[in-house]
């Protein structure tokens, strides 16, 4: 009996902890544009593999997988900075799909559902 609590309190731990990892990659997205969103991205690395077999663990696969395709969009607007499209529709685009992800990850965690992977 006492072990089903200790799951139930490492899980609901994992989870408080991904949401918090939300929480960061969204501070650092919206306040430094994604700059500073390595620190957390190095944190999803780190507590994945704690999580391995929950669908905590779906949540920081699309963490991980959110990061480097934003930072892909961002270098790929920034190749067309020299062209006459320019960077903004790619950054704009970019940023919308990044805010989308976060948003809808964090809504899925709390309603326990993982994310697809």
């Amino acid at each position: 009996m006492s072990q089903d609590l200790v799951l139930d309190r490492n899980s609901e731990d994992a989870k408080q902890f991904a949401r918090l990892m939300y929480i960061a990659h969204a501070v650092t997205f919206f306040f430094s544009f994604g700059l500073l969103s390595i620190v957390p991205v190095i944190f999803n690395y780190v507590k994945r593999p704690y999580t391995e077999g929950t669908l905590v663990y779906s949540h920081h696969t699309w963490m991980i997988r959110s990061f480097w395709w934003y930072v892909l969009w961002i270098v790929v607007g920034a190749a067309l900075f020299i062209t006459i499209v320019g960077p903004w529709i790619v950054w704009g685009v970019a940023w919308v799909w990044k805010a989308y992800r976060l948003i809808r990850g964090f809504v899925d965690l709390n309603n326990n559902r993982p994310m697809p992977v």
